[in-house]
């Protein structure tokens, strides 16, 4: 029996424990005005030990115990493991990085799980993650999209969960999740539904663009797990639906995205309504000047733990092709390029504004491509339906906004194409991420024009680094040179092999 799992063999065991005042009753903490964000930097924060936590029931969150066959890893054996799987970290104490599942001592309901979904060892994040997070310290996790960062954190919470009391009538979630698009919370709740339900742990996803009455309900119930945009769980709370006063494990997923997307003051706002000893995780693909001041803001005496380099860096499955052309001869060479890679493969194409999304879409389907497109401006029934068409091939092709770009995790995209390149080389990477994930091998195509220009040195830095290779036109770009008014090369070449030559029948 795992050592997390006492369920069968104590009476007062983790799921059949009662508190008679509870989480959540009138000493419960909420609205205080003394949250983490008072903490003033990582290291020299105020503990939690000294803040006030006066009438706050004590909580376990730490469940780590080193494996015997861990004990016997010398320092040596550690560092190397690190650098061959390309883990860096930080911190006091930091424990050794796990080398299989049964490392954790996760309950054998949770192994079952991870067994049933195919996983034949832990990921780099999870490696080293799952213990830093079982200790019930604070942890930064700087891993880019598709390393398996969600049950990094999935994982562990739900043994959180499982060593708590249970929930009374009118408690709220005992971990939250924030996470900045609706695409992306709903993949978490299906992680946690799928490796949660064993141990009868409820979740819920709460976002806007729905009726509310259905996320009320599961909030009335009571739920374990909450996973939420942060505009929707401020309405909620301040409608009484739901309250914060018994979270003791919560996660910052794609952190950098939310700032970038405007959600500074709500996170803040949620943030000051949980009890500062909490166990904080904070997860993130870029690690920007903004990302790290709110850690130090949020988190106290944290592990970091990188996965690969901290500085931006593409997929290195992931094989890319820039070709510097005009914006009029955009469509001609994205409808080439369909024709030269359809297979019936799922193909990806970004665009920058919802208008010019809906548009190409349009003429795409007028030309005889099964088209679909998804967007902020969509409702989320027709985007969940142009997604679950997207994801069973019946329309293999979807346009979409960056709303697609952070967080969608589809299977088999074969090709991602960049009709209109994005803001920023981290939205670049981001975008190309959806496909090459998991280990497979995927290829990204990106319409490159001279109002792009001010991108090309950073880009080619990008290119060389995964070991691509710079087209001539690129490099002049780079150097300053005006980009070829012909949009010299194209993909019609240097794409033959993939198949098609003509359009999905």
């Amino acid at each position: 029996m795992s050592r997390y799992d006492s369920r069968s063999g104590d009476p007062t065991s983790y799921r059949d424990r009662r508190s008679d005042s509870g989480f959540g009753g009138a000493t419960g903490y909420g609205g205080s005005t003394r949250s983490s964000s008072s903490r003033r930097e990582n290291d020299g924060a105020e503990s939690p030990g000294k803040l006030d936590l006066d009438g706050l029931i004590p909580f376990e969150k730490n469940f780590y115990v080193e494996s015997p066959e861990l004990e016997k890893m010398s320092e040596v054996e550690v560092e190397e493991y690190r650098k061959r799987r390309e883990i860096t970290v930080e911190g006091r104490d930091v424990p050794k990085p796990i080398k299989s599942f049964r490392d954790t001592g996760f309950p054998e309901y949770v192994l079952e799980e991870v067994t049933k979904a195919g996983f034949v060892e832990p990921t780099p994040i999870q490696a080293q993650g799952w213990p830093m997070a079982l200790k019930g310290r604070d942890l930064i996790g700087i891993a880019e999209t598709g390393s398996g960062k969600t049950l990094a954190y999935l994982l562990p919470a739900i043994v959180h969960v499982n060593a708590q009391p249970i929930l009374s009538p009118g408690d709220g979630p005992i971990v939250l999740v924030l996470a900045p698009t609706r695409e992306l919370a709903v993949q978490i709740q299906q992680e946690a539904t799928k490796f949660g339900s064993s141990s009868k742990i409820k979740s819920t996803c709460i976002y806007g663009g729905v009726p509310k009455g259905p996320q009320v309900r599961d909030l009335q119930k009571g739920v374990e797990i909450v996973i939420a945009t942060p505009g929707r769980l401020i309405d909620m709370m301040e409608s009484h639906h739901t309250n914060l006063r018994r979270v003791t494990y919560l996660v910052l997923d794609e952190a950098d995205r939310m700032l970038d997307m405007g959600f500074d003051p709500q996170i803040r706002k949620i943030v000051s309504q949980i009890r500062p000893d909490r166990q904080t995780l904070y997860w993130s693909a870029t690690w920007p000047k903004e990302v790290e001041q709110l850690a130090r803001q949020f988190l106290y005496n944290p592990y970091k733990v990188i996965i690969g380099s901290p500085d931006l860096k593409a997929n290195h499955s992931i094989r890319q092709i820039v070709d510097i052309i005009t914006e009029n001869q955009k469509y001609n060479r994205l409808v080439k390029l369909l024709e030269d890679i359809m297979d019936g493969s799922r193909i990806l194409i970004f665009m920058d504004t919802k208008k010019g999304c809906d548009q190409i879409t349009r003429q795409l389907r007028m030309d005889g491509w099964p088209a679909l497109s998804i967007h902020g401006d969509k409702s989320q029934a027709e985007r969940d339906w142009v997604l679950s068409e997207f994801k069973a091939g019946k329309s293999p092709i979807m346009t979409a906004t960056d709303v697609a770009a952070r967080g969608l995790d589809v299977k088999d995209v074969k090709f991602v194409i960049n009709y209109d390149f994005p803001g920023s080389l981290e939205d670049y990477v981001h975008r190309i991420g959806r496909t090459g994930r998991a280990g497979a091998k995927g290829t990204a195509y990106t319409f490159f024009t001279a109002a792009n220009a001010r991108f090309a040195k950073e880009l080619i830095a990008l290119l060389e680094e995964a070991g691509q290779k710079v087209s001539p036109e690129l490099a002049a770009m780079g150097r300053g040179a005006p980009p070829p008014p012909s949009g010299h090369g194209g993909f019609r070449d240097r794409g033959r092999g993939y198949g098609g030559g003509r359009p999905w029948n």
